[in-house]
């Protein structure tokens, strides 16, 4: 039993010395072969260059071909950074030159780019578009132009929490009828069509009220509120662009003009029984009727 665990020990040693040899021995051949390969590697490019310096027809060669893979290399990564051309872009961009509209309209167009930050060009097709339209449901187009304003600011894809969209911020879900002739419910999205939309809205509002007033509180869906903060917005942008359109300066300021109008007191509920029965009206008494004769002597 002592001999055994004698032995263990100088077994294992043995062991730890025959894994540091043979590791000695690895690391020594692999030094020795790389060494050898970047000597190889060397002696290579050595030659090489030469043969390049003393065959100048092989050095012509070495350099078109390197030349060659240079510039495929560069065209590769330049094609796939380049995003691909689309030359009829500018056909879908609902955009035109301000300086093209009449004077009225171009008035209006500049000053809604600079309060609302908008570009001009976009706005320009809106104008154009809220003047035709307002001439021919007859709507003042700077009413039209200010409830835009008032609605989204003049931005084609804003969305409100109960999901009114676009400019005119119309229910889409509410007016779907409307949006069948434009292409669906997607055109909520197109300036135009949501314009022309909301335009038609506008008008049902105002016929159902019988008033502007009373159309915009239609048009805002009023239920817990009168609105009247929301008309009077849409009321002093509205009296803003009417001055802009005649080129006078607009007002910083517009007074309130709509308020919802008082209900007027409900009579006293009266009990049946204390009414107090009155008696009829005594007639009055005949006027006598003068004879012929009568008046003869009257006139003597």
């Amino acid at each position: 039993m002592t001999a055994n665990n004698n032995s263990l020990p100088a077994q294992l040693g043995a062991w730890r010395q025959t894994l540091s040899t043979a590791a000695a021995d690895v690391s020594r051949g692999l030094y020795v072969v790389a060494h050898n390969g970047l000597a190889l590697l060397g002696i290579g490019i050595a030659l090489a260059l030469i043969v390049l310096a003393t065959r100048g027809d092989l050095r012509l060669s070495a350099e078109q071909r390197l030349l060659e893979w240079l510039v495929a290399r560069q065209e590769a990564a330049q094609t796939a950074q380049v995003i691909p051309a689309d030359p009829t872009a500018a056909d879908r961009v609902t955009a035109a030159h301000p300086n093209a509209l009449p004077e009225q309209q171009a008035h209006v167009a500049h000053w809604l780019s600079r309060k609302y930050r908008v570009a001009p060009e976009p706005l320009s097709v809106l104008v154009a578009e809220a003047f035709r339209i307002g001439e021919q449901v007859r709507i003042d187009p700077t009413l039209i132009l200010a409830v835009m304003a008032i609605e989204s600011r003049f931005n084609p894809f804003a969305q409100s929490p109960v999901g009114a969209q676009g400019l005119m911020q119309v229910l889409t879900r509410v007016h779907t009828d409307k949006y069948e002739d434009f292409g669906g419910q997607l055109a909520a999205f197109d300036p135009l069509s949501n314009l022309r939309v909301g335009v038609q809205v506008l008008q049902d509002c105002i016929r159902r009220a019988g008033s502007i007033e009373g159309g915009l509180r239609l048009y805002v869906g009023a239920v817990t509120s009168d609105g009247a903060d929301y008309i009077n917005k849409v009321m002093a942008e509205h009296t803003r662009l009417q001055h802009v359109a005649m080129g006078r300066p607009a007002p910083r300021h517009v007074e309130p003009t709509w308020s919802i109008p008082a209900m007027a007191p409900r009579a006293p509920e009266i009990d049946d029984t204390d009414l107090v029965e009155l008696p009829a009206p005594t007639p009055a008494p005949a006027s006598p009727v003068a004879t012929s004769s009568e008046l003869q002597d009257l006139r003597s």
